[in-house]
């Protein structure tokens, strides 16, 4: 049976019609339908079942402590027309964990390790005019050779992220460099005033071309082209050659965040004498960075604190095998909560996800999944270089991205050596951009090699008072050479069902009872000491949401990370979630805390609410509970009163000509009962 494919064509024409002669150059066939799959995973690998990539095979069990970690076997009838097979054919995977073995027809055609990056292989001579095999080994089993080694997260096996069949001209811009876009638009010089670009295109030949050029045309979001260079070179068969075209923009728009995200559009055409024989487009953000050691971040000269959240991929029922549709919406969530930043932890994202940021003026870390531990075998080096390569060269013209992570909470072994090579493997391949890391251990030597420093701490869950964030950020900061320090992690865990209203001190973090008030109380404590720093350049929250974390069994939930500020399946804020909401986001918010805590067994309680707005007014059973304890956007009513039974209590507020309300029900039990 022959397979359907999905086009994408990969140029998009409609805002430059007269580039619709070269509309078919280059096809991006998605391969997502009517694939089989079968493991070994029940004790028995015969039976293949039909599934659509992405697919994981640990979408059920990724919250259990024995959670499949094994091999799975993928094939896929590929149907090639007789005019395919006059062009180049590429196999594209954006992300297999975490070891994948291809083989096409029967013919091993590639092998890659590593769990989150894009690889890319060259089929054209494996094909078949008709029905040929694309067959897929996959394994996610625990590997010393292969980051991660350890992490609080569930490692889900499967082809997880999208496949493609690229069908290319037999002279064009090749996928084959670490499974990039092969375009490289350098930065060197950006201001106000003027951008100078460097744009790097690699391009590839199956025979000897003597009369071979790429033009590089940059239109700004209104299609209107703002600069152009062309540049000409000779190759040999089966050469790739790099052709760097220099380009300044004058007063161009600056990229800058989420007041004014302008992209550009970077057109490449190349051409064989006046003719072209393939195109590609890449967007740009021109932007610059610093960070200053006392005076914190600055974006295009600006002060422009970084106020983040972390995100792992997974999501209930699906683990990492997610879609477009789930992207989109973790991205209006972190938008509703109005962070400006994103550490996509702990190894890199989907490119979907990191093109959302670019449109969307998020700031974003992106890491490899360097964490807890390096095996010392040169294996291990070779491949956590290989990670950091792809990551940067795939990533490259992402305007989000504005630093390139070694490492997480490294606690084990001498890993100096290998993280200075790191610092070096990213400052050549990306010398526009810093490199951090994140660490959790005092003192130890990795910690002062990157070009700015993070720190994960949580005091207030896992030691501590939550009050003690200012002195810790102060102290962490002396550690690192007084260079201005990002929090990396913070926060605490809560089960939206678990509540406690006379709540003083942590709950036993391990425990099954991770009430949902102590979370908003750390939260509202830390984010004081972070805000209140001014070298504190940026703040990422632990997590944004729930995740998957397959040796925990705590908050009276298995397998799962509670700290998340919304819930594994996306359905449920947690109260803290609104206090970031209200101390960041420029819309009105207005939420009375502890609403799901409904049964009272004290007649005086405090009511907490979370609010930008102005004259707020609180009722409860229709009576005005008169003026509160304000700091900034908390509000506190102490000791209102509640009757026996069933109590109504109702908020108000108004920013602007906007006018809010939030109401809850609250029953006052009988002690007696």
């Amino acid at each position: 049976m022959y397979i359907r494919m999905k086009f994408i064509i990969v140029v998009v024409l409609c805002l430059f019609p007269f580039l619709q002669s070269s509309a078919q150059l280059r096809q991006n066939l998605l391969l997502d339908q009517e694939w089989e799959f079968r493991s070994d995973k029940d004790g028995n690998n015969l039976t293949w079942e039909k599934v659509t990539v992405p697919h994981t095979w640990n979408a059920t069990d990724g919250l259990t402590p024995d959670y499949y970690r094994g091999t799975g076997e993928y094939r896929y009838h590929l149907n090639i027309l007789p005019e395919m097979l006059k062009q180049r054919a590429f196999l594209r995977f954006e992300a297999v964990s975490q070891v994948a073995d291809v083989f096409v027809n029967g013919i091993p055609v590639g092998n890659h390790k590593g769990s989150f990056n894009a690889f890319c292989f060259e089929i054209t001579s494996s094909l078949k005019k008709g029905d040929n095999l694309i067959e897929v080994k996959v394994s996610n089993r625990l590997d010393n050779d292969i980051a991660p080694l350890s992490g609080d997260f569930t490692v889900f096996g499967g082809i997880y992220r999208p496949v493609s069949l690229l069908v290319l001209p037999k002279t064009c811009v090749t996928p084959l460099d670490y499974a990039s876009s092969g375009v490289y638009i350098h930065q060197n010089k950006v201001d106000s005033k003027q951008a100078e670009l460097s744009v790097v295109t690699k391009v590839n030949s199956n025979k000897a071309e003597k009369d071979l050029s790429v033009k590089t045309s940059v239109f700004n979001a209104k299609g209107q082209l703002v600069g152009n260079c062309i540049t000409r070179k000779a190759s040999g068969k089966d050469e790739t050659v790099e052709f760097v075209n220099k380009l300044n923009i004058k007063q161009p728009v600056l990229w800058n965040g989420k007041k004014s995200p302008h992209l550009y559009r970077v057109f490449i055409e190349v051409m064989k004498g006046n003719t072209v024989v393939d195109t590609l487009s890449q967007y740009a953000g021109l932007r610059y960075y610093s960070v200053d050691a006392q005076k914190g971040f600055f974006l295009n000269g600006n002060p422009y604190k970084i106020k983040g959240v972390n995100r792992h991929q997974d999501r209930a029922g699906k683990g990492w095998a997610i879609t477009n549709k789930e992207h989109n919406e973790d991205m209006e969530l972190i938008k509703e909560i109005g962070a400006n930043g994103i550490r996509l932890a702990h190894y890199p994202h989907s490119d979907f996800f990191y093109s959302l940021c670019d449109r969307e003026g998020m700031l974003v870390w992106a890491e490899i999944p360097l964490i807890g531990k390096a095996s010392p075998t040169p294996a291990f080096t070779e491949n956590i270089k290989l990670q950091l390569t792809e990551l940067i060269r795939q990533n490259f013209n992402h305007p989000s991205i504005f630093c390139w992570s070694l490492f997480n909470e490294l606690c084990e072994g001498d890993v100096k050596k290998l993280i200075q090579e790191l610092n070096e493997v990213a400052h050549k391949e990306d010398p526009g951009r810093l490199t951090v890391a994140a660490a959790n251990v005092e003192n130890r030597p990795e910690n002062v090699i990157t070009d700015i420093m993070a720190y994960n701490t949580y005091p207030g869950w896992y030691w501590a008072q939550p009050s003690t964030m200012k002195s810790s950020v102060a102290h962490w900061n002396r550690l690192v050479g007084s260079k201005g320090i990002c929090v990396s992690e913070y926060g605490a865990g809560a089960n939206i069902w678990h509540h406690q209203q006379d709540v003083q001190s942590a709950p036993k973090t391990d425990g099954i009872f991770h009430p949902e008030e102590w979370q908003a109380i750390v939260h509202e404590q830390n984010y004081r000491g972070i805000s209140s720093s001014d070298f504190v350049w940026g703040s990422f929250v632990w997590n944004m949401f729930d995740f998957a974390s397959a040796s925990r069994n705590e908050g009276d939930i298995l397998g799962l990370n509670d700290k998340g500020l919304v819930t594994y399946d996306r359905k449920v804020k947690k109260d803290a979630f609104y206090f970031y909401q209200s101390a960041w986001s420029e819309s009105p918010v207005l939420h009375i805390t502890s609403k799901r805590d409904i049964a009272r067994r004290e007649p005086a309680t405090d009511i907490k609410i979370y609010s930008n707005c102005d004259h707020i007014h609180l009722k409860v059973n229709g009576q005005d509970c008169g003026h509160p304890d304000r700091e900034d956007n908390i509000l506190i009513w102490k000791n209102v009163s509640l009757k026996k039974g069933e109590n109504r209590i109702e908020a108000s507020g108004k920013k602007g000509t906007v006018e809010l309300t939030d109401q809850c029900k609250w029953v006052l039990l009988d002690k007696k009962k």
